[in-house]
């Protein structure tokens, strides 16, 4: 590999244009080819980005991934896509950023996993509340002791999901996997497994499609293996725009989390705004992986993620496809 890190990118819609975005602050990072279906996509993203004007394009991602020039890639596509394309990518010999799910079932989970078991390049998932200092600062916390266990975690998160997605590719099933719970949803599942270190035992769902095809909002309540309970509220229907609202009580001591700002309430029921100042430095996801590639850390979201929130994920599918019966674990 050369010297400058030479990244291709698949998929160029949104959210490739935020990750590209970070991209360009990142000094030894070139990005020399793009790839997505859609030839108004790339055009867009080079409007945006006038630099990529060189960059090679195609509409066959197997075409990038067969490039001398390409040494790493970021997978921004259509969920149902990800896991033929992560393996696509590890057999091109590529280190990967894969864009949240990782997957859209466990079985393909599986597939991954085992796919990359021997593998010397990064496989990493773009988690980027891994990298933040708030749920940093808990998952360490929890990890010390310092709070005890775990007792119960209640969250909630809400957007205008089904009127911001209605007629793209998120609400049919075949390129999605399914609705919010799957999509920005992924992220509060993934973290709130991350953070805790917490492994779910039972799940029951409630679940509405809101007259779509895919899950809207959903209602999961769960119990996990050391006994502690929680609770997680998905709302895609909403008219009030993003908010978010994360508590995790424990033994000896609370998590309170508000659309980004964080209190701790210590062993004495003392609380603690929490700000740059007493919280570890956040980073962005990309310059995780690139650091990563470097060999500076490991990743701060690795694949194994990516099953845990999958197993979460199918488990409500499976409950609320059972008029809401409790589905256990494996």
């Amino acid at each position: 590999m050369s010297e400058t890190i030479r990244l291709g990118i698949i998929g160029t819609g949104g959210i490739a244009r935020h990750h590209l975005n970070q991209i360009k602050a990142i000094d030894g990072v070139a990005v020399t080819a793009l790839c997505d279906i859609n030839p108004a996509a790339i055009e867009k993203a080079q409007t945006q980005f006038p630099h990529l004007a060189e960059a090679f394009v195609t509409a066959d991602y197997k075409e990038l991934l067969k490039r001398d020039d390409v040494d790493a890639v970021l997978v921004c596509t259509p969920h149902t896509q990800h896991a033929d394309q992560l393996i696509d990518a590890v057999n091109a010999n590529k280190h990967i950023l894969m864009e949240k799910p990782m997957v859209c079932s466990v079985d393909d989970a599986h597939r991954v996993l085992k796919h990359i078991e021997n593998y010397d390049k990064v496989v990493a998932l773009a988690y980027q509340r891994h990298a933040m200092g708030q749920f940093i600062f808990i998952r360490e916390k929890i990890a010390s002791g310092e709070v005890g266990a775990v007792t119960f975690i209640s969250a909630l998160q809400c957007q205008g999901w089904k009127h911001g997605t209605a007629g793209s590719w998120r609400q049919d099933p075949a390129l999605s996997g399914g609705g919010q719970i799957n999509d920005s949803g992924s992220h509060l599942l993934d973290i709130l497994l991350w953070i805790t270190g917490l492994t779910v035992a039972e799940v029951s769902a409630f679940i509405d499609n809101c007259g779509t095809p895919v899950d809207i909002n959903s209602a999961l309540a769960f119990r996990f293996t050391n006994g502690a309970q929680g609770n997680i509220s998905v709302v895609g229907d909403s008219v009030i725009g993003w908010h978010e609202d994360i508590s995790i009580w424990c033994e000896k001591g609370a998590f309170l989390y508000r659309n980004g700002s964080l209190t701790f309430v210590d062993g004495q029921g003392q609380s603690h705004k929490m700000d740059d100042s007493n919280l570890p430095s956040s980073h962005n996801i990309d310059e995780d992986f690139i650091a990563t590639i470097r060999g500076e850390h490991g990743p701060a979201a690795p694949p194994l993620c990516g099953l845990r929130t999958i197993e979460l994920t199918e488990a409500a599918w499976r409950s609320a496809a059972q008029n809401s019966a409790p589905v256990k674990m494996n």
